[in-house]
């Protein structure tokens, strides 16, 4: 099932890509993109009960069910004055 990632500030740098679409196998849940992630750079594991997931514009838990064509945006913390 093919998704489309959209990261955003440490995650961007992290990953070394903004955006990228993403083969996942079967019925993938939100927390599979963070596993992906992991792969792509094992320092995601550090952040990830800091990072937030949006699907299609939506906050989502872990347990989300992610459908062909979704967009998920992982949003790292962030702070500002």
């Amino acid at each position: 099932m093919k998704i489309y990632l959209r990261l955003f500030a440490n995650a961007r740098d992290l990953a070394g890509f903004g955006e990228q679409a993403v083969d996942l196998e079967g019925n993938p849940r939100a927390a599979e993109v963070l596993d992906y992630l992991s792969r792509v750079n094992p320092e995601f594991n550090a952040w990830r009960r800091s990072i937030r997931l949006a699907v299609n514009r939506r906050y989502v838990d872990e347990g989300h069910v992610l459908s062909e064509n979704d967009e998920v945006a992982v949003i790292p913390p962030v702070s500002g004055g």
